[in-house]
């Protein structure tokens, strides 16, 4: 008879023969639907994480299941080598979902910016008339887009950098949302490209100065500077609106989308540029194997889909100011401060006797719902957009009753 395993058996187990690359939250999770998932013990969770806002539409939302089944029974991968029959209409689907000429499809959220940091240089060179190997991309503090090497040299959190030099040239920080900062930086004329987050999930959803991005966007055009919007996390209705730029009528130069793009149930993500912009790169000088998949085209149309219909940010907008409000009414004294743009969301925690952000994620996972903190003193709400009003007032209710019993 074989011996059940339970939680600590796979924790175990993971700690023996995967690398050491992720502190997680000790449950093991086994299940998913909607907004729930349940361990391998059979309790079930508020899900507060998304896999960091890529689950915006829930877990395994049938109709994103049926488009991967259906697909993976007919074909799954061909390469670029050749064309298939799913790419193509993909791509018109997003181009006009989100109103740009073309689109660059590759997998993850680090190698759609990376592509994006390609597409920003070579057309500095073509385009800008920057000297060959010149081009400067001014980047933020706080940020991040991933933890490739030359992402990775932009970073200013040194858990990201640290023992992994020498870095790739060519990136200037300045502080986020600083508009000074990016005045002075734009003086110079090897500038190619400003990348930035609208709000920055990683540190924290640091949400900038209302009128910000605006006033960045316009300060790029007035320099011929190209505006990149990574929009990985934020996007696809996670900050009320399809795109976070969209708060202030910003249309980015270049965007870039990964996560949700894919509803969580496969590695999508993409660039987002006109014919001016994307046409710059040629056949051979970039791509992926498993980049514009016949998988990944009927996912992805199905998971757009799903946003559109469910109206989920329509529901991100309502809720994600619900939610605020209530937590901003908890009487803690460990609560310091609350923000967030619709359903990304971030309480700032001030350490009561010794007890951190993790030990109340450790003490909200007993009540019933996981999330996850962010440089050790902010824990990052983020439920599946599909949750409803009664559910987030049920959620809210473990959150308030875990911390009281830190008072």
């Amino acid at each position: 008879m074989t011996t059940k395993m339970t939680s600590n058996d796979y924790i175990e187990r993971e700690e023996k023969y995967g690398a050491h690359n992720y502190h997680p939250l000790p449950v093991v999770l086994d299940k998913g639907e909607g907004i729930y998932v349940w361990d391998v013990e059979g309790k079930r969770y508020f899900d507060f994480l998304s896999a960091y806002s890529a689950v915006n539409q829930g877990h395994c939302h049938p109709r994103i299941i049926n488009a991967l089944t259906e697909q993976a029974q007919k074909l799954t991968l061909t390469s670029r080598a050749f064309y298939n029959s799913t790419l193509g209409e993909f791509e018109e689907y997003i181009t006009k979902y989100f109103g740009y000429d073309k689109v660059l499809p590759m997998n993850t959220g680090a190698e759609a910016d990376e592509t994006a940091l390609k597409l920003c240089r070579k057309w500095a060179y073509e385009k800008k008339g920057v000297p060959e190997n010149e081009a400067k991309i001014i980047v933020c503090d706080g940020n991040f887009h991933g933890r490739t090497i030359t992402i990775i040299s932009m970073s200013t959190d040194p858990d990201s950098y640290k023992g992994f030099g020498p870095f790739t040239p060519g990136f200037v920080k300045i502080p986020y949302n600083d508009l000074d900062a990016l005045a002075k930086e734009l003086e110079d004329p090897n500038v190619a490209g400003f990348l930035v987050e609208p709000i920055q999930g990683e540190a924290g959803v640091f949400v900038p100065d209302e009128g910000y991005l605006k006033k960045a966007y316009d300060m790029c055009k007035e320099k011929n500077v190209l505006f990149i919007a990574d929009e990985v996390q934020t996007g696809i209705a996670r900050t009320g609106k399809l795109l976070a730029c969209e708060h202030e009528g910003v249309r980015p130069d270049v965007l870039i989308l990964g996560k949700a793009i894919s509803g969580g149930v496969f590695p999508v993500s993409a660039v987002l540029a006109d014919d001016d912009i994307m046409l710059v790169i040629k056949p051979g000088e970039h791509g992926s194997t498993y980049g514009g998949n016949p998988l990944a085209a009927k996912v992805a149309i199905a998971a757009l889909d799903v946003v559109k219909d469910e109206k989920l940010a329509e529901n991100s907008e309502r809720l994600g100011k619900l939610f605020r409000d209530e937590m901003k009414n908890v009487k803690s004294d460990m609560i310091e401060l609350v923000r967030g743009k619709g359903l990304l969301n971030a309480v700032v925690i001030k350490p009561k006797n010794g007890k951190t952000a993790w030990d109340v994620c450790v003490a909200m996972k007993e009540n019933g719902l996981i999330a996850k903190p962010t440089h050790d003193h902010i824990i990052r709400f983020a439920p599946p957009l599909v949750i409803n009003e009664q559910e987030l007032m049920e959620a809210i209710e473990i959150i308030k009753k875990t911390l009281a019993q830190f008072e």
